[in-house]
């Protein structure tokens, strides 16, 4: 059911389905890859990614059906198998750095970071913003900005079952990674946000994707009507806080280049045009989106039907 704003609740959608996915990935398997890993470098142990992508090209034939669906419509064309391929191995490349990353490894990179200047201008506003982030490349990357700004402080909002994934991975590639999580979804969530933004802080979030079913905005992305949701916006706009696009694209060996672009300053919106200024947030966020995916199209590493091409085709039980 649509209401007057455009808002879609839509149980069984992808924003929520895609929670429900078996997880490959073993904590045993990466804390034995990142010791291999930090002891032999980057360079040797990247060996082992095309084992990995092979094994998942081959078998997972649902995540590679909708990807290639994703991939058709960010390249105009059908993708070739090795365009299909190098997708999964991109997908692979960012996990593994993660090891990297998070154990301050920088130096194995070559990182460009676009936007500086408007990270410099919140630390001098004294008041914090979101960073809305996209499965499209490493969201981890986005710790560069500390190594010229050490008075950057990060803190991710996550619900309470994404955190937890979230921090066992974290913790089996860095066991002394002490990562600053705020749980959505219960009552003290909007006094820590608004708290950590007082002081400063950047609260990184999501918006292509979310844990729980929730309303979500349809907008055209990719040459289709696609489910955003709406919760993260309406947060930021409750708040009167600025949003800041931000996504860390892998561009292939060693090189992550790391893009900062303004999206929505809700901080003087009047509460009767919020919905309004929510609705254009969204559109401008899937418009970058877009453009990030169609520029640099093996980084979007969202594996499901995201259109819900399949549900759409398919008849009723």
């Amino acid at each position: 059911m649509t209401d007057s704003g455009g808002s879609v609740r839509q149980p069984g959608a992808p924003t929520a389905a895609w929670a429900t996915q078996r997880e490959r990935g073993s904590v045993v398997l990466l804390r034995m890859y990142r010791r291999l890993s930090l002891a032999v470098g980057r360079p040797a142990s990247r060996l082992i990614l095309y084992i990995i992508a092979s094994y998942f090209f081959l078998f997972a034939p649902t995540a590679l059906r909708h990807a290639r669906i994703y991939l058709r419509r960010a390249l105009g064309r059908e993708p070739t198998a090795r365009e299909r391929f190098v997708h999964v191995l991109s997908f692979a490349t960012t996990i593994h750095d993660r090891i990297f990353l998070l154990n301050d490894r920088f130096e194995v990179f070559d990182i460009e970071v676009d936007g500086i200047a408007l990270v410099e201008a919140a630390l001098r506003r004294g008041e914090g913003c979101f960073l809305m982030g996209a499965h499209l490349g490493s969201f981890q990357v986005m710790y560069a900005l500390g190594r010229d700004h050490p008075e950057v402080a990060i803190a991710s909002a996550l619900y309470q079952e994404n955190a937890r994934k979230v921090g066992a991975v974290l913790k089996a590639v860095n066991p002394a990674a002490a990562p600053e999580f705020i749980i959505l979804g219960n009552i003290d969530a909007m006094l820590r946000l608004r708290a950590r933004l007082d002081d400063g802080a950047f609260v990184s979030i999501m918006g292509d994707r979310t844990l729980v079913e929730q309303p979500v905005e349809l907008v055209s992305f990719l040459g289709a009507p696609a489910p955003f949701p709406i919760g993260p916006w309406r947060v930021a706009a409750l708040l009167k806080r600025p949003v800041l696009f931000i996504a860390g694209l892998y561009c292939g060996g060693n090189r992550y280049r790391v893009v900062l672009e303004e999206v929505a300053d809700f901080s003087n919106t009047a509460r009767d045009h919020r919905h309004q200024a929510v609705h254009e947030a969204i559109e401008r966020y899937a418009a970058l989106l877009e453009r990030y995916c169609r520029s640099y199209p093996d980084n979007w590493f969202n594996f499901f039907d995201f259109w819900q091409e399949s549900s759409a085709s398919r008849p009723p039980d």
